[in-house]
């Protein structure tokens, strides 16, 4: 997978992550996801904003032009 993202020029992760961040978008995490994976915010990296519920995530994502879900 590595050599196919490398193929069409995307950066890896990590990078991808610290562009999108820099850009000013802003990156939430599934509160229940979260929750059933037993995980904290202190597990995902730094440019990760907040956890939140689905409903948080809809408001939040009111007027944006992408959302990933």
């Amino acid at each position: 997978m590595k050599q196919e993202i490398e193929k069409l020029d995307i950066p890896p992760v990590g990078e991808f992550l610290e562009m999108i961040h820099d850009a000013g978008g802003e990156m939430l995490a599934c509160k229940a996801t979260v929750e059933m994976f037993h995980l904290k915010k202190e597990d995902f990296c730094s440019q990760v904003d907040a956890i939140v519920s689905v409903g948080q995530m809809y408001e939040a994502s009111a007027g944006a032009q992408i959302i990933f879900t």
